[in-house]
C-alpha cells in the first residue's frame, strides 16, 4: 500500500496541516482508524491543558516487597506476585537470563 501526503483542516484552529505518507503509514500499522483532527501546535496544547490520554492516567508504579526464593534475598518486584510464580532479586534474575540464552 502505497501512501502519499495529504492536506487536512484542524478542528480547532481551521489551518490546513500536511499528514504525511509516514504518519499514514504509521496509523496504518498501529491499525487506527481515524485521521488526525488537530495540527501539531493544537494537539499540544490540548495535551498541556488536559493532560495525557485517559489509558495513561491512573496507572501507577507497583512496588511489592518480596523475598528471593534463589538466594534468600530481601527485594522489591515491580508487579504484584501471583501464587506458584517464583520471585527473584534483580542479580538472580539477571543470572537466570543469561544462563538461558547461553
Amino acid at each position: 500500500m502505497e501512501f502519499q501526503d495529504r492536506m487536512l483542516k484542524c478542528v480547532d484552529c481551521g489551518t490546513d496541516f500536511v499528514f504525511t505518507a509516514g504518519e499514514q503509514l504509521f496509523f496504518h500499522d498501529k491499525q487506527f482508524r481515524n485521521e488526525p483532527k488537530r495540527c501539531k501546535s493544537c494537539k499540544a496544547k490540548r495535551v498541556s491543558v488536559l493532560g495525557p490520554s485517559p489509558s495513561r492516567q491512573g496507572r501507577t508504579k507497583v512496588e511489592t516487597h518480596a523475598v528471593c526464593v534463589q538466594c534468600g534475598k530481601e527485594t522489591t518486584v515491580p508487579f504484584r506476585p501471583t501464587q506458584g510464580r517464583p520471585i527473584l532479586c534483580r542479580e538472580c534474575f539477571r543470572e537466570k537470563r543469561h544462563a538461558a540464552s547461553a
